[in-house]
């Protein structure tokens, strides 16, 4: 008997926060999660580290143009390709301007109010959430 192996990708998601304390979303335009928001990133290309990874994924996302920080966190999440192991990075942003773009097909900085409005209409990709809470990383203001 074989046992198939699930594949593990590595990916990574960036926790950005404007000087109003919103948090940055995406609406992700593909599956894992169409139509649901999230936080932008996505999977590290061979070769890449992940401050690089984050950076590229952030302005194809985004268009903004951030310095990756501290790790926050991790999780994993499964998709139909694999594994997806995820790490989540506080990010600065340096310049750019905020619009929707490869993955996604919309882009906001997101108040509390409207991100408790988006939990409660169950838009936020699984377990974002109670992740996010976890983390002490929900939107501030």
């Amino acid at each position: 008997m074989t046992v198939d192996r699930i594949q593990m990708i590595r990916c990574v998601g960036g926790i950005v926060h404007d000087a109003a304390g919103r948090l940055l979303l995406v609406r992700r335009a593909h599956d894992p999660g169409k139509g649901r928001w999230s936080l932008p990133g996505g999977r590290v290309e061979p070769g890449e580290t992940d401050s690089d990874a984050l950076a590229r994924e952030m302005r194809e996302e985004t268009g903004l143009a951030v310095t990756p920080g501290r790790l926050v966190g991790s999780v994993e999440r499964l998709s139909l390709t694999g594994a997806l192991q995820i790490f989540d990075y506080a990010c600065t942003v340096v310049g750019g301007r905020l619009r929707a773009g490869d993955d996604a097909d919309d882009a906001a900085w997101v108040d509390t109010a409207h991100f408790y409005t988006l939990e409660r209409q169950g838009a936020l990709t699984e377990s974002l959430a109670e992740t996010l809470r976890s983390w002490d990383s929900l939107p501030r203001g």
